[in-house]
């Protein structure tokens, strides 16, 4: 069998846990930050996961992460 292909966006955008939850980060936060509050700012910088309904096809781009 040959190798699957990473998904080259998926790879740079999120990354797989140990415990197997698929990490992403919070968009709005490249640009137009002045109409934004600094609260909601900063809450953008936390990382979150992908939710339940999307992980599995997620987890299909990154056959090896």
């Amino acid at each position: 069998m040959p190798k699957i292909k990473t998904h080259s966006s998926a790879k740079k955008r999120l990354s797989v846990t140990k415990s197997g939850k698929v990490k992403k980060t919070v968009a709005n936060r490249a640009h137009k930050l002045t109409g934004k509050s600094s609260k909601r700012k900063m809450s953008l910088k936390q990382a979150s996961y992908v939710d339940s309904a999307n992980s599995n096809a997620v987890k299909k781009l990154l056959p090896y992460g």
